[in-house]
Formats: C-alpha cells, sequence, structure tokens
C-alpha cells in the first residue's frame, strides 16, 4: 500500500494538473455564441441520422456483439484456468467444457468470431461510410446550388468548400461511427458492472466509484473544448480560403510580385492555428492524464484486492484473471468516452457551420414557365441596393426590351449594367417595382405576362462576362447548353459564333482544358461560351460584355453569323447585349445607356 508521503506526493501531482487546466479554461473562456439552441441541433442530426440509419444500426450491433463475446472470451478464460487448476465449479447457465482441450476450443472459436466480425464490420463501414458522406455532401451542394443568390457573398468560396468536405466527413462519421460505439460502450459498462457484482459486489463497487468524477470533469471539459475548437475551425477556413484565392489569382501575385506577401500571410494564419491546436492538445492532454491517474488507482486497488482474496483462498486463480479483465472492461468506456467526447464536440461545431450554410433560402420551386411564341421583358419601376448600407443601383427605374427585339446596353462602371442582367435571370429581387416576361400575340397584343422568377429562367440564355468554362473535354462544356446535343448540333452552334478552330485541334470536341479555360486564349474561350449558349435556344438572349475579347473582324462575323442564325428561326430571340462595342452597337435596334443613381 502506498505510504503517506506517497500519497501526498499524487495528490500534489493532481492539484497542479487540475490547477494548470484550470488556466488552460481561463486563457480559452470563450463564449459559446451559438445561434441554435441544443434542441435545434439535436433536431438537424435526428434529420441526418434517418438519411444514414442503416449504417448506424449495422455499426451499433456489430459493437453489442462484439461485447458479447468480449465477455464470452473473459468467462472461457476463466473456465480454462480453472479446469487447468482444478478449481473449476459445477452449474451456472451456461454449459460448461469438461476437458481443457475443449476450453481451448471455446477460447479458439470466439477468437476466430472476433477477428471475422472485425473484418466484416471494417468492410461494411467503409462502403456504407463513403455512401453516406456522399449523401450528405450532396444534399449541401445542391442545397447550395440551389439557394438564392444576393450578390454579395457573406461566406469565401474557401470557407464555404471547408465546411462542404471537411464538416460533413466530421458530421457524418460522429452520427455513423461514434454514437454507435458509444452505445456500444455503454453497453459494455454496464455489462461489465454486473457481471463484476455478480461475483464480487465491493469490488464492483470501489472500481466504478470513479463516475462522478468522470461527470464532473466532462462538463467542464466539453464546454471549454467546444470553444477552443470552433476557433480551431475558423482559423483552418481562413487557411483554406488564403489557399484558393492564391491559386486561383497566382498570376496576379507573380506580375504584382506579392509572393512574399502571401505567403507571410499563410504562415501567419498557419502559426495561429498551430498554436491553437497546441493549446487544445494541451488542454485534451491534461484532462486525460488526470484520468489516467484515476483509472491506474483503480487497477491497482482490483489486483491488490485480488492478490488479497487469492491469499485467503476466496477465490480461484481464474477467478483473479476475471477480475483484471473485468476491471479492464469496466475502464475501457471511460477511455473510449474520453475520445467520443472531442469527437462530438467537433461534430456540434461542424452541424452549426452547415446549419449556417443551410439558412439560405432556396429558390421558389415548380414547373417551368416557358414562353413557346417568344418573349420580351418588362422593368416597370425598380428600385434596387444591395443591402441597407449601399447606395441605390436604381431608383424608379423603367425599360422595356420587346419580343424579338435588340437592344445594348451601355454605361459607366458601376452604373448597373450587369446588375440589371442579374434582376432579369431573378439572380437579384427589386425592393420595389417588378420585372416581367411577357408575350404578344400575332395582333401585337401583350397576351401573357408573368414575374421573373426560377421558373421563367428556362427562357433565357446567359453568356457572362470573363472566362466561364469549366475543366474538362470542350464536348462536357457544350453539353452544359443541351446534354443531348448531338455532334452535328455542336459543331453548327462552334461555327456561329465563329469557334471553328475547334476543328483543328487533333482531339476535336474531345480536347481537354484546365481550370478557368486554361490552354484557351480568352477570345476563344469566349466564342465557346457564346457556343454553348446558344445550344440552349431559349427565346432571350443576354449577352455580358461577350464579345470584350474578340477582334474586330471576328465580332463582325460573328455578329453577321447572329443574324443569320436567328433570321432562320421560326421565332425571332430577344437580345440584350451588355456592351462598348461599336459593331454591336450598330446592329441593335434600341440604345440603352445606364447612369449612376444620385439618390442614396
Amino acid at each position: 500500500m502506498p505510504t503517506i508521503q506517497q500519497e501526498a506526493r499524487i495528490s500534489q501531482m493532481i492539484f497542479f494538473l487540475l490547477y494548470h487546466q484550470f488556466k488552460i479554461s481561463v486563457q480559452y473562456k470563450v463564449k459559446i455564441d451559438s445561434k441554435y439552441s441544443t434542441r435545434q441541433q439535436l433536431g438537424w442530426f435526428w434529420r441526418i441520422f434517418q438519411q444514414v440509419k442503416l449504417q448506424s444500426f449495422i455499426n451499433a450491433m456489430s459493437g453489442i456483439i462484439r461485447v458479447g463475446l468480449d465477455f464470452a472470451f473473459i468467462w472461457a478464460t476463466k473456465l480454462s484456468i480453472d479446469l487447468a487448476t482444478g478449481n473449476v465449479s459445477t452449474g451456472g447457465l451456461l454449459p460448461k467444457p469438461s476437458t481443457l482441450f475443449g476450453a481451448g476450443a471455446l477460447l479458439i472459436s470466439i477468437m476466430a468470431l472476433q477477428m471475422a466480425l472485425g473484418y466484416l464490420g471494417r468492410w461494411i463501414a467503409a462502403l456504407l461510410g463513403v455512401e453516406a458522406q456522399n449523401r450528405m455532401q450532396r444534399h449541401i451542394f445542391e442545397h447550395l446550388l440551389r439557394s438564392e443568390w444576393h450578390g454579395k457573398e457573406q461566406r469565401h468560396s474557401g470557407d464555404v468548400l471547408n465546411r462542404l468536405v471537411s464538416d460533413s466527413q466530421t458530421v457524418v462519421s460522429v452520427v455513423t461511427d461514434t454514437v454507435p460505439q458509444a452505445l456500444a460502450v455503454l453497453v459494455r459498462l454496464v455489462c461489465a458492472f454486473f457481471f463484476l457484482f455478480t461475483m464480487d459486489a465491493m469490488l464492483a463497487v470501489g472500481v466504478t466509484v470513479i463516475l462522478p468524477v468522470f461527470i464532473l470533469l466532462s462538463r467542464m471539459y466539453i464546454r471549454q473544448m467546444r470553444a477552443i475548437t470552433r476557433e480551431v475551425r475558423q482559423t483552418d477556413s481562413q487557411v483554406q480560403a488564403t489557399l484558393q484565392e492564391s491559386m486561383q489569382h497566382r498570376l496576379v501575385l507573380k506580375t504584382l510580385e506579392r509572393v512574399p506577401l502571401l505567403v507571410k500571410a499563410l504562415t501567419s494564419l498557419q502559426t495561429t492555428l498551430r498554436q491553437q491546436v497546441r493549446h487544445r492538445t494541451l488542454f485534451s492532454s491534461t484532462s486525460n492524464l488526470v484520468l489516467n491517474i484515476g483509472f491506474g488507482a483503480a487497477y491497482l486497488f482490483t489486483f491488490l484486492w485480488s492478490v488479497n482474496r487469492l491469499s485467503d483462498g476466496t477465490i480461484t486463480f481464474g477467478m483473479m484473471t476475471a477480475f483484471i479483465q473485468l476491471c479492464g472492461q469496466i475502464q475501457g468506456p471511460f477511455r473510449d468516452l474520453t475520445r467520443f467526447i472531442p469527437a462530438i464536440i467537433s461534430s456540434f461545431t461542424a452541424a452549426e457551420r452547415l446549419m449556417e450554410l443551410e439558412e439560405v433560402p432556396l429558390e421558389a420551386d415548380g414547373e417551368p414557365i416557358r414562353f413557346e411564341h417568344g418573349a420580351g421583358v418588362r422593368i416597370a419601376d425598380i428600385t434596387f441596393a444591395y443591402d441597407s448600407h449601399s447606395r441605390k443601383i436604381f431608383n424608379h427605374n423603367t425599360y422595356d426590351f420587346p419580343p424579338g427585339s435588340t437592344t445594348a446596353i451601355l454605361g459607366e462602371t458601376g452604373a448597373g449594367k450587369t446588375t440589371l442582367i442579374r434582376l432579369i435571370l431573378a439572380l437579384l429581387k427589386p425592393q420595389k417595382g417588378e420585372v416581367v416576361m411577357y408575350s404578344r400575340d400575332e395582333a401585337g397584343k401583350e397576351d401573357e405576362a408573368v414575374t421573373v422568377s426560377a421558373r421563367t429562367r428556362c427562357n433565357l440564355v446567359y453568356v457572362p462576362q470573363g472566362n466561364s468554362l469549366f475543366s474538362g473535354t470542350l464536348r462536357w462544356n457544350l453539353q452544359m447548353g443541351k446534354p443531348d446535343a448531338t455532334e452535328a448540333e455542336m459543331y453548327e452552334a462552334l461555327n456561329v459564333a465563329c469557334a471553328d478552330f475547334v476543328n483543328a485541334l487533333p482531339d476535336g470536341l474531345d480536347t481537354r482544358i484546365g481550370e478557368g479555360g486554361a490552354g484557351l486564349s480568352e477570345g476563344q474561350a469566349q466564342r465557346l461560351a457564346i457556343a454553348r449558349a446558344l445550344l440552349r435556344q431559349g427565346s432571350i438572349l443576354l449577352m455580358d460584355e461577350a464579345t470584350s475579347a474578340l477582334d474586330q473582324q471576328t465580332e463582325r462575323k460573328l455578329i453577321e453569323n447572329l443574324v443569320e442564325h436567328h433570321r432562320l428561326m421560326s421565332v425571332q430571340p430577344t437580345i440584350i447585349f451588355i456592351t462598348h462595342r461599336p459593331a454591336v452597337v450598330d446592329f441593335c435596334q434600341q440604345v440603352i445607356t445606364l447612369t449612376k443613381c444620385s439618390t442614396s
């Protein structure tokens, strides 16, 4: 037994560790301003569980069966030792082998079942785990693409990707793996306690006295760990955003000679992240060390108790072995819970971040409203600003783009040209007034009018400014306009868009391009974007500086091709150009010049 001096040293050590942990807690006393109550978060987790309940159930059952096999192994071990020492007892609920050979065969059978279950469980968990994570990512991904677009994104795309990948993986892992394992651990704890209680009640109670201490420390641990984890996740998102943005604009960084500046910024963020992870690890390790001291004391207590009972002859050597094994079976769940708690805390932080992504409302859904006989757009008395702190882009403005007309929109930078296109696309909504899509009958009388929405977007063909191509093949990019387009249709669209250079490429339509159209010039990328738009065949064509990278000769040829192409169509499309190019303006029937609003 420990001496008084040894007990004093142990007490001093425990006090020091608790005091050090308290200092870390104070240092990271961050108020958790969660936007969601625990009930809301649990409800969200329940919805996720409904999508992956098959895997969760399989993992939980696998864990519970493994618990049963572990206790069967302990029982078989005790029986083997008792048979070897000649102290086997009769009776009991289960049939017992009468020979040492039979007991050995039983041990081997149980071990074989344990290994088979472990192999099968890992195989099933891997397959179902990937599917569960894919399903989760698809859900968030689709929500983001279908959600309303406000023009000023609140979160960096790097942060969104970090949440989409890392946070969704954390949530799925906890729901499908950690929670089922925790259930199996609780079953193991209860069974081990009662198993040991039936053999020695006082020993069972003595081993589990650590439970109140564990619960007390866990409350403080969870609160502080959650705050630290959220800081780590936020800094990690900033690192992701810096990496992504720097790679996207590496040409600008090189030409401005600002690579060292970005490397310095990244180093600063990584240093902050390293410090946060270090403090989190120190906090977690200190907590685990305090608990391990308690576990060690409980194990020592079990060993000394068993030795004392063995020397008195009140238990067999097989029972002593079972005592020690059951002590491990009781302490094991506590150790596992110390491992599960950080994962569960991380999952709540990840859930909050994913719930924030789902806050953005979805666009109105429903059957598309298609104008089969052509359409125009009327913008009636609109007022629009991106937010309450920004200047008004439009202030009671009215414009009309009749069916079949061609219009050039001119104006200085910031006058609202691109914003006007986004209002027509129903990506933005005016604070006042309305944007209406309408058609006319043969007599020229308006016969159908609908406020623009996601449902009217099927009538629009949009060519944005800048490079809007996807990495992959040229065929894949063209199929974005019409998934079932034939090669003949693709080459016809390329011909109209003056993109005949594709014919000279060794792989033709199967030529691969990199991110942002890498491998093509800006002019080639613009012409491919126009060809993709022509394949969509909508009744309203919106072109936002779509010919800005073309030389005058190619631009004029492209416009002539568009005129001829549209002349052959049964329904003349409405074309709206945002442009500064004289060749485009000369082609248009009306010209609208936008100016910046003077009213705030």
